[in-house]
């Protein structure tokens, strides 16, 4: 059995306030993108993994993990006008692999969460090859409706990295593509075209997504290493 996987990093990040893709911004040394690349490429399985870019971005975007691939190599393909457009360009790359059954789960992670952590990352492939499909979920409070009243059932937000069995998957997105369907990430066009059993896991608040100037220097901060060890 082999993993896939596909970090995300084809949005401007124009929120952050930088001059280039928020990715690249360092975090403790660091492109900000490597964090997850190292933990993805720290699973025991990986067979493929996938870089999503934009077209001006990739040279600079190959020239900072180039350092930190070590004999393993990453796949740059170029990404859509929107997410789903990105998950899509790259499961058509991986596509030969999902059918022959050399990959038979994917993970897909949004570059912009260097802290997913890897407990995480194995936490949701056991999950994926179990269930068919695994999502980290955190509790979310103080949610409003519209007319602003408290939401009152339980609410979770949805992180990544979000991973499903290959042929499932592969397959949802080909159904969404038919329709011309979006889904605002894996899981809900898995949701929308698939019948795969989806587990919800313990996601964590460690795990921001870096948005607005401030998630740099908060994920300094909060990135191991970061806290020195107790006496």
């Amino acid at each position: 059995m082999s993993t896939a996987v596909v970090i995300v990093a084809a949005g401007a990040g124009s929120r952050v306030g930088a001059t280039v893709n928020k990715v690249l911004l360092p975090l403790r040394g660091v492109p900000l993108l490597v964090w997850s690349l190292r933990e993805a490429l720290a699973l025991p399985d990986v067979r493929r993994l996938v870089l999503v870019v934009r077209p001006e971005d990739r040279d600079a975007v190959g020239a900072a993990v180039a350092p930190h691939l070590g004999d393993r190599e990453v796949l740059l393909v170029d990404g859509g006008a929107t997410r789903h457009g990105s998950e899509w360009a790259a499961l058509q790359v991986l596509a030969p692999d999902v059918e022959s059954g050399d990959v038979d789960v994917v993970v897909v992670h949004d570059g912009a969460r260097p802290l997913a952590g890897s407990a995480l990352w194995g936490t949701v492939v056991a999950r994926a090859r179990e269930t068919g499909g695994a999502i980290p979920v955190v509790p979310v409070d103080h949610l409003l409706h519209d007319d602003l009243t408290l939401v009152t059932d339980a609410v979770g937000g949805v992180q990544t990295p979000q991973a499903f069995r290959a042929r499932d998957v592969l397959a949802a997105y080909r159904a969404a593509a038919a329709d011309g369907f979006e889904g605002t990430d894996t899981s809900a066009c898995v949701a929308a075209y698939g019948s795969t059993a989806v587990a919800a896991v313990p996601g964590s608040p460690l795990n921001l997504k870096v948005t607005f100037p401030e998630d740099v220097a908060l994920a300094a901060e909060l990135s191991p290493g970061a806290v020195p060890p107790a006496p």
